[in-house]
């Protein structure tokens, strides 16, 4: 059963008339509804505020990395283990093939339902999470092949465990070591970006957001308790921060942003998968053409920031 947002309550109203007006026959309405319904479609999402868009992100039936790996690969074999501590199921690594390409795609997992959201930890990884996806990624370094990172979590796990096993020194080394890999690497954000959580597996030769995801340096929730002392503050957080594609877009933060399904991509998962695969294939073959893509990687990644 789908599920609507606070701001999509017109939305289901109609899509309910719509409904039973099948039910009864009655075509006439259906037609008068369904103009209705497109109408209102447009309304809501071309002035959607920076908020629902974040709730959008959050959105509990958006696909989550396994939906798209799933839709995307074939062949595909999953890699575990850190080889240090364990394996940490807030982050998966997968090799396959996308149209013939092999590919190794990395992604955050927030997992579906209870038992599967406390495995996979809410899709807060640890530092062996991302460990192994350093070892994956040095993995398909050996072997030339390309890397897809599907960026979806609130943030890296906070607790006294995972800083005791080094939280911050192993996203401080993926940083680094995404930097040089001499292979094409393409990092998308398909939901929340959340903070070193998100940089540690963003470090890209292009880096994506879909078009309703956000990227940020601390949840909006942080944010608010932060600088106001009041978590309730939240939207005007998310308003002050411009974490949404077009404003990183316009501060040159990210490379593109990928159109998504009117009504986001947890309402027509194929449409966003392909979106996904095009992106993927399109960047990689301008990658794979261009000798010296590690020095305009190494470039970019120096030009974010200014200061005057």
């Amino acid at each position: 059963m789908a599920t609507y947002l606070d701001f999509e309550k017109k939305i289901k109203t109609i899509q309910d008339e719509i409904e039973m007006a099948v039910i009864r026959g009655d075509t006439a309405a259906r037609d008068i509804l369904e103009v209705e319904l497109e109408k209102e479609v447009r309304s809501v999402y071309s002035n959607m505020s920076d908020y629902q868009k974040l709730q959008l992100a959050r959105h509990p039936d958006r696909p989550y990395a396994l939906d798209y790996i799933q839709m995307l690969l074939t062949d595909s074999y999953e890699i575990y283990g850190d080889r240090h501590f364990g394996d940490d199921k807030a982050i998966v690594c997968f090799i396959g093939k996308i149209d013939g390409n092999s590919v190794l795609v990395i992604g955050e997992e927030k997992g579906r339902g209870t038992k599967t959201k406390v495995m996979r930890n809410f899709g807060m990884p640890n530092p062996e999470g991302y460990r192994k996806a350093l070892r994956a990624a040095k993995f398909a370094e050996k072997f030339d092949i390309p890397i897809l990172m599907l960026v979806d979590t609130a943030g890296a796990y906070p607790g006294i465990g995972a800083e005791e096993r080094g939280q911050s020194e192993a996203i401080a080394k993926n940083l680094q070591e995404f930097a040089n890999i001499k292979v094409p690497t393409i990092s998308i954000i398909i939901g929340e970006g959340g903070s070193g959580g998100a940089l540690a597996i963003g470090v890209a030769d292009r880096l994506a957001m879909m078009q309703y995801s956000i990227f940020s340096v601390i949840s909006p929730e942080g944010c608010a308790a932060i600088l106001w002392n009041d978590p309730t503050k939240i939207e005007s957080a998310t308003k002050a921060m411009k974490i949404t594609p077009n404003d990183l877009k316009n501060f040159g933060l990210i490379d593109d942003i990928i159109l998504e399904p009117t009504k986001g991509a947890h309402r027509d998962k194929d449409f966003a998968a392909q979106s996904i695969k095009k992106y993927f294939l399109d960047n990689l073959q301008q990658i794979r053409n261009d000798k010296n893509f590690l020095e305009k990687r190494f470039q970019k990644l120096m030009s974010y920031g200014a200061f005057s």
